[in-house]
């Protein structure tokens, strides 16, 4: 089983143990269903017959128009799981309605939904029986569910079948998209025949399911889509060798200034460079080089750090802007800049510690 498979697993396990109950009806005295309403008062001919009033009164099992005594269904109700990023319900709705709102800036949210309503199908095998145009409705063919009975030889106990409708609609901002399923078809085959009519409560139920399964998919591809981001991220070399504004050879870190600037103290300290001063206006550190000692416990633990083969002096860090990068110069002690082959020398060391790519 791949880690999408077990990741819906366990948001399905998640839905049941929240919504289902090992029976669908209370158990206990069911006495209340049985009771007769009481004889009326007889009042003498010569005295007025009191208003009736209607409080108290029990209906009989003709007046009922929904089940009474042990058919009565106890089960709680369905309720939609926000657990997707940025995903909300609207208090007071029974309908199997969630919204999103945009996390993916270069993503159409839209699409994006569509996409996860058509992966939850192909996942179950369904093929989409209709689509509009504009993608904002979709019709799934029938989903099959059937339970067997028997040890050796089974049979098929009975067999259910649903189709689902799935309805998007986009503010006008496109920033904020619902999702409403509805369940539009229904058969059910068993021991006591054929039905096409499902009850409120269980068709509720599976159209709040559905809706949670499109909302788990959603989840998956949100937490795939931040997964791929990190390793492209890992991955991206930020540091490169190029030129400051005199000309002279520098580090370009795609990072903007005041956040080097402030990073910088990290990458100091982890490389043995001691700050002996700093000019913020400038954005100049003034620091001495000490190669760090590598400890017998250091390698042991993996926490080795990688040491750059300079002289151990003085030097000074000068950071400028550059659009949103910055340009590192790294000045000697006698003033003169440190020289390209250096830089390209180091140039593996310096560009892993200024990604901070191990923090």
């Amino acid at each position: 089983m791949d880690r999408r498979s077990f990741y819906l697993s366990v948001i399905a396990l998640s839905v049941s143990a929240c919504s289902g109950t090992s029976s669908r009806h209370a158990s206990g005295d069911f006495n209340y269903a049985t009771q007769q309403e009481a004889t009326p008062i007889t009042v003498p001919t010569n005295l007025d017959t009191p208003q009736p009033r209607n409080e108290y009164h029990i209906p009989t099992e003709n007046e009922v128009t929904g089940p009474i005594g042990k058919s009565v269904d106890v089960r709680a109700p369905s309720l939609a799981l926000p657990i997707a990023a940025s995903t909300r319900v609207l208090a007071e709705r029974d309908d199997a309605i969630i919204w999103f709102d945009k996390v993916l800036e270069d993503r159409d949210l839209t699409a994006f939904i569509g996409d996860a309503i058509k992966e939850n199908l192909a996942e179950n095998n369904v093929a989409i029986a209709m689509e509009s145009a504009d993608g904002t409705i979709l019709e799934s063919d029938w989903f099959h569910n059937e339970k067997e009975s028997g040890w050796l030889f089974t049979e098929v106990e009975s067999a259910e079948s649903m189709r689902f409708k799935y309805l998007l609609d986009t503010k006008p901002h496109g920033r904020s998209t619902s999702l409403k399923v509805e369940l539009i078809d229904y058969m059910k085959t068993d021991s006591s025949g054929g039905s096409r009519v499902m009850n409120p409560i269980d068709k509720h139920r599976a159209e709040m399911a559905m809706l949670n399964q499109v909302t788990g998919v959603v989840d998956y591809k949100y937490r795939l889509q931040n997964r791929e981001l990190q390793i492209m991220y890992a991955n991206q070399s930020l540091v490169s060798i190029g030129k400051n504004p005199e000309e002279e050879p520098a580090y370009v870190v795609d990072m903007e200034k005041d956040l080097l600037w402030s990073n910088l103290p990290v990458f100091f300290e982890r490389q043995g460079f001691e700050i002996d001063d700093l000019n913020e206006d400038q954005k100049l550190y003034f620091v001495t080089y000490k190669k760090p000692t590598v400890s017998f416990w250091d390698s042991i633990w993996g926490d080795e750090v990688e040491v750059l083969e300079l002289e151990e002096k003085p030097y000074q860090f000068k950071l400028t802007p550059a659009g949103n990068k910055s340009v590192l110069t790294i000045y000697q002690d006698n003033g003169e800049v440190l020289p390209e082959e250096t830089l390209d020398r180091v140039f593996d060391v310096m560009e892993k510690a200024l990604s901070f790519r191990d923090l």
